[in-house]
C-alpha cells in the first residue's frame, strides 16, 4: 500500500483521553465547537464503534473530514457506507460517499476555516489560507466523505 492509503496520526495517550471526553460529552448533549459522537460498525467485528467528528456543513451538503488520516473509522465507513451521528437522544442515521481528492480542496478549507485551531497539528503547513494546489496537495492525506441522512 502506498502511503497516502496507510497515512494515519495516531492521538497521544492525552489525546486519546480528550477525545473520548468529548465523545462522552456530545452522547450526553454537550457539543463542543459542533462536535458529535460517530457510531459506525467495524469492518471486521460488526461491531458499533464510536468516535468524537466535526460534522461540516458546506454548500448545502454536510461531510466528515478525518483530519488524522487514514484511521479505523475512516476504514468502517468506507467498508459499512454509512453510520449514526449522536448527539444527545438526537440520533441521525447516514449513508456516505466518499470523495475524490481532486473535489475536496475548498471542503479542507472551509473545515480549516472551522476548526484549524483543533486540527493544525495534523495539517502541517496547510491552512484556511493556503492557495488551491497546496491543499489538492493535501487532500488525500484527509479522506473527506458526503453525508446523506437515511430518516
Amino acid at each position: 500500500m502506498n502511503e497516502q492509503a496507510t497515512r494515519y496520526l495516531k492521538p497521544s495517550p492525552l489525546g486519546a483521553r480528550l477525545n473520548a471526553l468529548v465523545g462522552w460529552l456530545a452522547r450526553r448533549g454537550i457539543s463542543l465547537a459542533g462536535s458529535a459522537d460517530l457510531a459506525v460498525r467495524g469492518r471486521k467485528s460488526g461491531e458499533w464503534r464510536r468516535v468524537p467528528v466535526n460534522p461540516l456543513a458546506f454548500e448545502g451538503a454536510q461531510y466528515l473530514v478525518s483530519a488524522r488520516g487514514n484511521g479505523e473509522w475512516v476504514r468502517n465507513l468506507r467498508a459499512a457506507g454509512g453510520g449514526q451521528l449522536r448527539v444527545g437522544r438526537r440520533t441521525r442515521a447516514f449513508t456516505a460517499v466518499e470523495l475524490p481528492p481532486v473535489e475536496t480542496p475548498a471542503i479542507l478549507r472551509a473545515y480549516l476555516e472551522r476548526w484549524g485551531w483543533e486540527v493544525k497539528q495534523y495539517f502541517g503547513e496547510v491552512t484556511a489560507r493556503s492557495d488551491d494546489a497546496t491543499l489538492l496537495a493535501a487532500a488525500p492525506h484527509h479522506p473527506i466523505f458526503r453525508i446523506t441522512p437515511t430518516e
